[in-house]
């Protein structure tokens, strides 16, 4: 699994969105994009969550496509 780091989009910026992540079989997003806000109690237990992905190893799932 690769991670891919990117900057959020502006309208994530504009929605509160702090960081998101979202694995894909190529280089672009896939359909299910995990967000996290700034006014999220646990976000950085989310944060780290959503960075280890290391339970996909081995899945058909290639890349792990992070904004902040």
């Amino acid at each position: 699994m690769t991670k891919l780091y990117r900057k959020l989009t502006e309208n994530q910026k504009k929605g509160g969105v702090i960081f998101s992540s979202s694995l894909s079989i190529d280089k672009n997003e896939g359909s299910v994009i995990h967000e996290v806000l700034q006014t999220d109690d646990d976000k950085d237990i989310k944060m780290e969550r959503l960075t280890d992905d290391s339970f996909f190893n081995g899945s058909h799932f290639k890349y792990n496509i992070i904004r902040n």
